[in-house]
């Protein structure tokens, strides 16, 4: 899943471990959110989301991956 998480944590000047830190979860777990390898559950997405004051929806770029998993599907 895309995130925009990668960007705000450098906007806001925060390492992986702090943004860590801050969300209750390993370094690691910032690490493969942003390299798309782990989509995070809601309640951490939320918590991610509370650091940088951006809603789930816009953090997650739910519309761009629904449309991108409707577009997988239509192809099925």
């Amino acid at each position: 899943m895309k995130t925009k998480i990668r960007e705000y944590r450098t906007t806001a000047k925060l390492t992986q471990q702090q943004l860590a830190e801050r969300v209750h979860v390993s370094s690691r777990t910032i690490i493969s959110i942003e390299k798309g390898q782990y989509s995070p559950s809601l309640m951490l997405a939320y918590r991610i989301a509370e650091v940088f004051g951006v809603s789930v929806e816009k953090l997650c770029c739910l519309k761009e991956n629904k449309e991108q998993e409707d577009r997988e599907y239509e192809n099925l």
